[in-house]
């Protein structure tokens, strides 16, 4: 019965209570004093309560419930005298049932008050409410029976019934109470959900929401919970022995679904657990003696000799050598025995000598001839800074005047492999010293030179290109468009390749293509959905998945692949790994950042919003982390769309949530494009931590009088682990709103978005939207320059002044003037281990500027930078001869 629904007035009510005037005898100019004062009480189920008051010194108590006299017949009176002082002391009690306060529910509470009387006047007592106490049966919102991976966190949602008092809740696992003091992982909602941080082996029970108060007890019905834990593959054995000793056979290796095995219905492994691969042993070949040689002359000893190789066949692969000797030697017969004469080896020692004589004379005037025709050829034909700036232009343009310092201006042709330079890149230097660079610009344009270059038809077009790839079986992977994609033919003189408004670059440094070859490259960003990449326990995808290739070819010198991240990375907090796909579909972690490299093929420099990976084998690459604590945190772009227009009642606000990357923001905006929508305020960022919380999203501060909300909750959520996985791009919001008038045009409130925290702090964002504040032109802005950039165009650094530095810099020089110094002037000197290891680490360190400062680099700080190191060694900056 709902108790809210009865009203009646106070028994007794009617009637006055007839108040005696007070007695004599009592103290004078004293009001009493309440020693005791009625409290709030609850009536459960039939019983009546009881309240009490106690005063001194009084001469009259009585009771006033709901504005009325309580009848002077229900009170009880006690008379005592307070010891201390000699004061008469008046104790009263009266009993109020169900049924008085009943009558009156609904109308307001039932309430009584204490009034005492001395012979100075009166006092009244706090008032003290009686309430029907009670407990509905039905849960608002009962937990529910799931399954959820190991180390997964749960939430169970328990709301109680409606009851006086409230109820307190408590929770049972397996009938037991469980207490959040005792277990760390364990805590309790203020809104009574239990929250498992990370899901255990030993968390899989029955759980059971408890609800009471003073009434009842009431139980939920129990949710079971299963924790499962999905099988992974132990680590691979060494491969068997060969099964044949000679010849063909195979070989074996096997693992076990036991890191960690399936439990409580986890997923089996994927995949084959033994692998066969074909091997040959090769088969012992013994030796065998060739035929005896021809005698010898006979000698002076009257011998002559015949000799025989083990060669016919050598032996080989563990085979027996020959038996029996290699020379044979006997004795001349007596005609063919002849004495030299005396003095015979002097005359053929002085032959010899003449014979070494005239060659060594050729051979001088042979290098004397070249010397003079190379030098005569140089004087001419020294090369200038034009082949660096103007050798592979992208687009064909007319030759120029002779007066031009730009001489070469004609498109290269790149599809073929016959092409050869005329002249020198080293400048020749007429005397022995050496030449100090002057005190000027150290990157300022060189002399006049020329150069030749032969090459015959333009370069294949991009539509031809990926046609070409898409038919080979690696490459059906990539996309059929363009838009995400950049393709370039390069040689030695290598380039640049970008996908505009992605952040995504190759640089091929000079070299890194072998002389004499041209390779076909191209530069991939995929789309999530094109491209599997299976992630384990807590990982998250943290930059876009991008191809370079082909794969397999071979570069001398590592290419260096720029693409965005979205991680706050700190060691502490972060396990990043970076990695490939193989050939076979395969993804394999090649480096570990911050850890030692395995190997010398890949390294990766981790800056703020990009990362920088050096790479001597092209592929697919994406860099993946594994959060180490709850402080890890990812980047989160919040972006606010609406409809350009609104020709109905209805206006749509759509919040995006990103990773902080620009590939996926550009896919945004086209996407809204093709949806008609704006953007509503400049984009925000969002730091979303490892703490299995949910994003709230919630819309505030409308005016009510011009526009309602049609969201039923009081928020949107969405799920940690959509976003956490980073394998959901374009996740959103979308809150519908409806104008109450179509005269209204205007809208003004406010977006929150935060995760929720477990010690009940919060990450809002807010987004004022009003017409002042709508950047309905705001694009992202577009990249200067093409997608492919071949040659020295691709470079700030000239051809020859980079030849400069890296000779000069790579040798150790006097006290340290060196490139490590250069290293730590560009905020590099973290890296030296890497750099040290490979053949020139002065042109690593180069490569790295231009890849992090193209197209905008400053080459004069990169001057400074070279002559503070200069200062260190006076003859730093001279050149050899060439």
């Amino acid at each position: 019965m709902d108790p809210r629904g009865l009203v009646a007035p106070v028994a007794g009510a009617q009637q006055s209570a007839t108040v005696a005037n007070p007695a004599s005898g009592a103290s004078p100019d004293l009001l009493p004093h309440f020693q005791l004062e009625p409290e709030d009480v609850y009536i459960v189920k039939n019983k009546a309560v009881s309240l009490a008051c106690r005063a001194t010194p009084a001469t009259q108590i009585y009771f006033k419930c709901n504005g009325e006299w309580v009848h002077q017949g229900d009170h009880v009176t006690q008379h005592s005298t307070d010891r201390s002082t000699g004061l008469p002391v008046m104790e009263v009690h009266i009993e109020v049932t169900r049924q008085q306060v009943e009558k009156i529910f609904g109308l307001e509470e039932y309430w009584c008050q204490c009034v005492a009387w001395s012979s100075s006047g009166t006092t009244k007592s706090q008032k003290a409410f009686v309430r029907i106490a009670y407990l509905r049966k039905n849960f608002e919102q009962e937990p529910t029976a799931r399954e959820v991976s190991i180390e997964q966190g749960i939430v169970l949602p328990c709301r109680p019934p409606e009851g006086i008092p409230p109820a307190e809740v408590e929770w049972l696992r397996n009938e037991e109470l469980v207490d959040p003091a005792l277990d760390a992982n364990v805590y309790v909602t203020p809104e009574h959900s239990l929250v498992l941080r990370q899901a255990r082996l030993a968390d899989t029970a029955n759980y059971t929401c408890v609800a009471k108060n003073i009434v009842a007890r009431r139980r939920s019905t129990s949710a079971a919970i299963t924790v499962y834990v999905n099988g992974g593959w132990s680590t691979w054995t060494q491969w068997s022995g060969c099964s044949t000793s000679c010849g063909r056979g195979w070989q074996k290796r096997s693992r076990t679904c036991t890191n960690p095995t399936p439990l409580n219905g986890g997923a089996f492994c994927e995949g084959q657990n033994v692998q066969k691969t074909a091997c040959t042993t090769l088969c012992p070949v013994d030796g065998a003696w060739s035929e005896w040689s021809k005698w010898s002359e006979c000698g002076a000893e009257c011998t002559h000799w015949r000799s025989r190789e083990c060669s016919e066949p050598a032996p080989r692969n563990g085979g027996r050598d020959c038996h029996g000797p290699e020379l044979d030697t006997r004795n001349c017969t007596s005609e063919l025995c002849t004495h030299a004469a005396p003095g015979a080896e002097d005359v053929a020692l002085y032959v010899g000598l003449v014979a070494v004589a005239v060659c060594l004379v050729l051979l001088l005037l042979v290098g004397v001839l070249v010397y003079c025709r190379k030098k005569g050829g140089l004087d001419a034909d020294v090369a200038d800074s034009s082949i660096l700036t103007a050798g592979f232009q992208p687009v064909s343009i007319k030759p120029s005047k002779a007066d031009n310092p730009s001489l070469l201006t004609i498109q290269p042709d790149l599809s073929t492999t016959t092409m050869t330079y005329q002249g020198s890149l080293c400048p020749r230097q007429d005397g022995p010293a050496k030449l100090q660079l002057p005190n000027g610009h150290l990157l300022s344009p060189l002399g006049a030179g020329r150069h030749t270059l032969h090459h015959s038809s333009p370069a294949a077009e991009g539509a031809d290109f990926v046609a070409r790839l898409s038919t080979q079986s690696y490459f059906r992977s990539l996309p059929r468009g363009t838009n995400n994609m950049a393709y370039g033919t390069f040689n030695f003189l290598g380039g640049r390749l970008m996908i505009p408004n992605t952040g995504i670059s190759l640089l091929i440094p000079p070299d890194a293509i072998p002389r004499g070859k041209i390779y076909e490259v191209y530069l991939t960003l995929h789309k999530q959905e094109e491209v599997r990449l299976p992630l384990a326990g807590c990982q998250t995808l943290l930059s876009p998945i991008v191809s370079c290739g082909p794969p397999g070819v071979l570069l001398t010198r590592p290419a260096i692949l720029a693409m965005g991240h979205c991680v706050e990375a700190s060691a502490e907090n972060w396990s990043i790994r970076l990695k490939k796909q193989s050939c076979e579909g395969t993804w394999e972690d090649v480096l570990q950042l911050g850890a030692e490299p395995c190997t010398e093929l890949y390294y990766c420099q981790l800056e703020a919003q990009t990362c920088y990976i050096f790479t001597e084998q092209l592929g697919r690459f994406a860099l993946v982390g594994e959060s180490l604590s709850m402080a890890a945190s990812k980047r989160l772009k919040l972006v606010l769309f609406a409809p350009a227009a609104c020709p109905s009642l209805e206006y749509n606000i759509r919040v995006y949530c990103l990773s902080d990357t620009q590939d996926v923001l550009k896919e945004v905006i086209q996407l809204e494009k093709q949806l008609g929508g704006q953007l509503i305020g400049a984009p925000r960022v969002l730091h979303f931590k490892d703490s299995y919380h949910n994003l709230r999203l919630s819309i505030h501060d409308m005016p009510s009088s011009l526009w309602k909300s049609k969201l039923l909750a009081s928020y949107q959520e969405i799920p940690f682990y959509h976003i956490w996985s980073g394998l959901q791009p374009f996740l959103h919001c979308t809150f519908t709103l409806e104008r109450l008038s179509t005269s209204t045009c205007e809208l003004a409130c406010k977006i929150w978005v935060w995760q929720v925290e477990g010690d009940g702090q919060s990450f809002t964002v807010n987004f004022n939207i009003a017409k002042d504040t709508r950047f309905s032109d705001w694009l992202v802005p577009d990249e200067v320059g093409t997608p492919a950039l071949v040659g020295p165009s691709a470079f700030k650094i000239p051809f020859l002044i980079r030849q400069k530095i890296i000779s000069s810099l790579d040798p150790p020089g006097t006290r340290g003037a060196d490139w490590r110094i250069l290293a730590q002037k560009l905020n590099l000197d973290s890296h030296l281990s890497f750099f040290a290891s490979k053949a020139s680490p002065t042109a690593m360190i180069l490569n790295l500027w231009e890849a992090r400062h193209f197209p905008n680099g400053n080459l004069s700080q990169l001057a400074a930078a070279v002559a503070e190191v200069g200062k260190q060694d006076g003859a730093l900056f001279s050149e050899a001869e060439c």
